[in-house]
């Protein structure tokens, strides 16, 4: 076969691939060596939560920009809005900083500390440049629907991203799922079970976001966020195991 006369579906996948691979990575997810002996659920699900530590260091920034934003401003301390809003911007940064600064000393992965800081950084300049502390929230708010979309859009050209993600994740790398009906369809509706639990965790954020309510924002954002996503995580968990105990994939 010359260069260039693959079989467009090939092109396709390869595509389709990458983009799952991207969606491994944001959900941080990683392929298990023998898919025979994968983690119990609860061991997956406290992975992708990166345990109790993972929590805090996730929501620390935006813990400190709440505080910061109410202990400074008219509720307590009574400095002008954008003076405790500088102040709260430049602690959320500062946590963030010295989050990453911490790992690196324990000489501990960093990738997900630049990602967080790389978020407040953004959350932070809006921030800034309205004077509004409700646009610190807003880059995160706009990425979770954008996620959703995408998700959404590989389940109506019958591409269901999860069903990429697991093949990554914990079939070698193999997607031959295409060739499982029960499987196919499996991927199809928890794709859809993302797209609705990911539109739900943006939706309250940005409906609260409309009314300016900045502080419950934040809380909103610590307080559910990752109950949402656990609970989707462990059901996709379960689900998939659930079809894969009565059915083997073959290796393609």
């Amino acid at each position: 076969m010359t260069p260039g006369s693959e079989p467009r579906h090939a092109a396709q996948e390869s595509v389709e691939e990458r983009l799952a691979e991207e969606v491994v990575e944001e959900l941080d997810l990683h392929e298990v060596e023998d898919p025979d002996e994968l983690p119990s659920m609860s061991e997956q699900i406290a992975e992708q939560l990166g345990g109790v530590r993972g929590l805090i260091e996730s929501s620390l920034p935006v813990l400190t920009f709440v505080l910061l934003n109410v202990l400074l401003g008219d509720a307590v301390l009574g400095l002008d809005k954008r003076t405790a809003l500088y102040w709260a911007i430049a602690g959320s940064v500062i946590s963030a900083v010295g989050i990453g600064v911490f790992r690196l000393i324990r000489k501990q992965p960093v990738r997900h500390a630049v990602n967080g800081l790389f978020g407040i950084a953004i959350g932070a300049f809006l921030a800034w440049r309205t004077g509004e502390a409700k646009d610190f929230y807003l880059p995160g708010i706009l990425l979770t629907f954008g996620q959703a979309a995408v998700l959404l859009l590989s389940v109506i050209v019958r591409k269901p991203l999860i069903g990429y993600a697991w093949g990554i994740m914990a079939n070698k790398g193999h997607q031959d799922w295409f060739g499982n009906t029960k499987l196919f369809r499996t991927f199809q509706w928890l794709t859809l079970v993302w797209v609705v639990s990911l539109s739900l965790r943006a939706g309250i954020q940005y409906y609260l976001w409309a009314l300016g309510e900045a502080n419950a924002l934040g809380i909103v954002r610590i307080l559910i966020s990752w109950p949402i996503y656990a609970a989707t995580f462990a059901f996709t968990a379960w689900a998939i195991h659930r079809v894969t105990t009565t059915q083997k994939v073959a290796p393609a």
